[in-house]
């Protein structure tokens, strides 16, 4: 069983967080997902991780829809569906996460901006979704200048 750990950004960029995120979980041996809600912002991302380790790191990505979606390491998408086969999952600008997905996954993610207060409303009602439902859950703030946990939830029995 997995858990959630959602990330309350108020001084990185969504940008530079899911690079570290990313890099992180390949680190650790998972296939990604990271599931938006607009194709214009994965877009985004997607030109924005291709430049985001300068000339000497890679991060290999793809999006949804394109040919060799199953073999992306990282695959951006707004769906529900991961046909690359993930093991965790990253959710950026409010896109759902459903309590089974925290529980069949080793990691969900979920990155919301700090500064959007529709965004940070979005979030406490994901958490409260998540751990009523007896997911684990992490909160983790970079306020004071760097990542730290404030807050966990041990998984229980729905």
């Amino acid at each position: 069983m997995g858990a959630a750990y959602f990330y309350h950004l108020t001084r990185a960029p969504l940008e530079t967080t899911l690079a570290m995120l990313l890099e992180k979980a390949r680190g650790a041996g998972w296939r990604v997902a990271v599931r938006g809600r607009e194709a214009p912002h994965l877009d985004h991302l997607d030109e924005a991780l291709w430049l985001a380790g300068g000339e000497d790191a890679f991060l290999p990505h793809g999006r949804a829809g394109q040919p060799h979606e199953a073999d992306q390491p990282v695959l951006l998408t707004t769906l529900a569906d991961m046909p690359n086969g993930a093991s965790c999952l990253m959710a950026v600008d409010g896109a759902d996460v459903d309590p089974a997905e925290v529980r069949r996954l080793d990691r969900v993610c979920v990155l919301f901006d700090g500064n959007d207060e529709a965004a940070v409303a979005h979030a406490r009602v994901q958490w409260k979704t998540l751990t009523e439902a007896g997911c684990a859950a992490q909160y983790w703030s970079e306020a004071s200048g760097r990542w730290e946990k404030r807050a966990e939830k041990e998984a229980t029995s729905p």
